[in-house]
């Protein structure tokens, strides 16, 4: 192996294959709290959707595009004129900006979706490659389904695409297929077969339908890749992508093997965790490797003791390395505004006064329910003030009647937009349901609930609650939000806020269609 320790370069497509994850619809301010917190932990390549998808998508890729300054803001686009300019009129002004275009390149995929022989889908690509190179001087194609591509052809492919352009070059495993060693084989014969692959970065874009996306990616960079594509957390479509956290600690670990480096911040990798599992509403297991609770736990006795007495008898990646650290309590009641900011950039907050105001007034409204707040207690906090979205319904007040023999009942007050309050009350067969089945009539929405779910930010009896809900209304899906220590009022805030996004959706879509 070449003893020259190679950098890695991060692709991180947490907000387009991530966000493609059943029930997650991210807000702007959602996506933009994400893509700030991507380039502290020094992420390459933001991959911020697909800006031809909708208006929406297109208006959320040139936000972050003007925001973001450190690293390259990345449009995904089909090999079609269109979909370019769309991803040009998002991109157009980013510090740094890429250009993804893809086509599918495999047999089932050329004869069952595309309809085309090989001579038309390389005619296709590299007119799109060539298309895409008038707007931007970074382009990256990608061989959709490349690892079930004959390789021979595939040479041909990626041929075809580098002499008309582009300057990266990525081998998605699409369903998830492959396995390390073929997948490794791919990088290795068109290192050997393509003309001026020296010249372009090869990346990997790996899926974890058979639960080996980060061993494939581990095996492109040792046949020579140079990018990884990934999400946080591993999220994305069916069974998710690699989890770039899980890549980056396995190269740092064991660079003695690999010999290769990314230049991520390892130290944001637990923070960018949680905001992520946080606003998309997917909960990291326990045993999840690197970012899950028990990542760094030791129940058993004889790992107790070798740990008590060095160690790296069971720990081979200390917890602060990740960012993992002890909560300290610090804040409370008599604590003021100049403590709570310096709080606030400690933990890589850096708010607009008008936010800082919001933030510290529920801060404030916090501490009058909890004696001390923890450091998870404030980021939930201000991770909910960030991820607001335009409310037509916001919750005034809650009442409930509950017995072991009495019927539920919920008596609800919501303020719409306009200011005009309204009341409704509703008995169900829990405390929940009535709620929601009040706020079903006082909204007059008619949504069905797929999922609903409770997780404890801190611990104790006053522990901040979250509440996840999906709801789906016609043709749309969407994730809810609510944090409170009473876990009954962030039941119904969850409830609320799915609606709230519902609504904002249902008026995208409308603008799509005019």
């Amino acid at each position: 192996m070449d003893n020259i320790m190679r950098t890695i370069e991060i692709f991180d497509t947490t907000l387009r294959d991530g966000e493609q994850s059943p029930g997650v619809n991210l807000s702007l301010n959602e996506k933009l709290e994400i893509a700030h917190q991507l380039e502290r932990l020094g992420v390459n390549r933001i991959e911020a959707g697909f800006a031809a998808a909708s208006p929406g998508d297109l208006q959320s890729i040139r936000e972050i595009a003007n925001r973001i300054k450190n690293s390259t803001i990345v449009s995904l686009s089909r090999s079609v004129q269109s979909d370019i300019d769309k991803a040009w009129e998002a991109l157009k002004d980013a510090e740094s900006a890429c250009l993804h275009v893809f086509i599918a390149t495999s047999p089932i995929h050329r004869k069952h979706k595309l309809n085309m022989t090989k001579e038309q889908v390389i005619e296709n690509a590299v007119a799109a490659v060539k298309y895409g190179k008038k707007y931007f001087d970074l382009v990256e194609f990608s061989c959709e389904d490349g690892s079930r591509t004959e390789i021979p052809y595939l040479i041909e492919v990626v041929q075809a695409v580098v002499d008309a352009g582009a300057r990266i070059i990525n081998i998605p495993d699409t369903v998830g297929y492959t396995t390390p060693m073929e997948y490794g084989n791919i990088f290795l014969k068109l290192s050997e077969n393509v003309r001026g692959i020296e010249n372009v970065k090869l990346s990997c874009h790996c899926h974890d339908d058979l639960g080996m996306a980060v061993a494939n990616t581990l095996a492109a960079i040792q046949a020579g890749a140079t990018q990884v594509e990934g999400t946080i957390n591993g999220i994305g479509e069916r069974a998710g992508n690699a989890s770039l956290e899980e890549v980056a600690m396995a190269l740092d670990t064991r660079k003695d093997f690999y010999q290769a480096l990314t230049a991520l911040k390892l130290d944001e990798i637990a923070r960018t965790s949680k905001l992520v599992s946080r606003l998309t509403g997917m909960i990291v297991p326990p045993n999840k490797a690197i970012v899950g609770a028990n990542a760094f736990a030791h129940e058993s006795g004889i790992h107790q003791d070798g740990v008590l007495k060095e160690v790296t008898t069971y720990e081979i990646i200390r917890p602060e390395k990740v960012g993992i650290k002890s909560n300290k309590l610090v804040l409370g009641k008599l604590s003021g505004r100049h403590a709570f900011k310096e709080k606030l950039e400690e933990l890589g907050y850096h708010l607009e006064q008008e936010d800082l105001n919001d933030a510290f007034k529920q801060f404030k409204e916090l501490c009058d329910k909890k004696k001390d707040v923890s450091d998870d207690d404030i980021i939930a906090l201000v991770d909910s003030e960030l991820a607001e979205i335009p409310e037509k319904y916001s919750l005034e007040n809650l009442q409930l009647s509950y017995g072991n023999n009495s019927i539920p009942t919920a008596s609800i007050r919501v303020k719409r937009a306009d200011g005009v309050e309204l009341e409704e009350a509703a008995t169900g067969n829990g405390s929940v349901d009535s709620i929601y089945k009040a706020i079903d009539r006082v909204t007059n929405e008619e949504v069905e609930l797929e999922d609903y779910k409770i997780v404890s930010i801190t611990h104790g009896r006053d522990a901040l609650g979250e509440v996840y809900v999906r709801l789906k209304q016609s043709n749309l899906t969407v994730q809810g939000r609510g944090v409170s220590t009473d876990i009954l009022e962030a039941s119904a805030e969850a409830y609320l806020n799915a609606i709230n996004k519902i609504i904002v959706l249902r008026g995208d879509v409308v603008e799509a269609l005019v």
